[in-house]
């Protein structure tokens, strides 16, 4: 009885630690409902999820397709994108486009805090926006020296590629999250 026990979890670490690799052969197509479906080896998946497994250094390669129900399992991985047919390429991207929609601050108009949260009123390159930041939490993440993501309240993201492209009374009102 132990040994069919220990077989069965065997089984499963086998299965969650295998990379399997998805190719050109591969399609992806968006659905009607504004979905992306897969078509792989043999097995048509309704719906599927695309996670960047590099999002900010390298967002085009290793590409993790997920099912979109239950627990997420792991399909396969795209090593890269841009190695991937036209049309599969293009239902990816519009995809990717949605979950990880992160407009880039041009502009910091002002940043007050109060009671705990930070309110920016900010230009992006989608226009001018107004968030909230948690103070207590790390919104703010330095990507680098100079590149910063922060995330709302709301878990929105928004991006400055290059704080030093800010004008000074800008960078100052950053101080107090860098």
């Amino acid at each position: 009885m132990a040994e069919n026990t220990l077989n069965i979890y065997e089984k499963k670490a086998e299965e969650m630690t295998r990379m399997n690799m998805i190719g050109k052969e591969a399609v992806f197509e968006q659905t009607d409902g504004g979905f992306l479906s897969l078509d792989a080896d043999g097995v048509h998946y309704d719906r599927v999820k695309i996670v960047r497994l590099f999002p900010f250094s390298d967002a085009d390669k290793y590409l993790s397709v997920r099912e979109y129900e239950g627990d997420g399992r792991e399909i396969g991985i795209i090593e890269d994108l841009d190695e991937m047919p036209e049309g599969s390429k293009q239902a990816i991207e519009h995809q990717l486009m949605l979950t990880y929609f992160t407009p880039v601050i041009s502009k910091i108009f002002s940043i007050k805090d109060e009671y705990g949260y930070a309110y920016f009123h900010v230009m992006t390159d989608k226009g001018e926006c107004r968030f909230a930041i948690n103070m207590g939490s790390n919104a703010v993440s330095k990507l680098s020296d100079t590149r910063l993501i922060i995330m709302d309240v709301d878990e929105n993201r928004f991006e400055i590629r290059d704080v030093e492209s800010l004008s000074q009374k800008e960078r100052r009102m950053l101080d107090m999250f860098l």
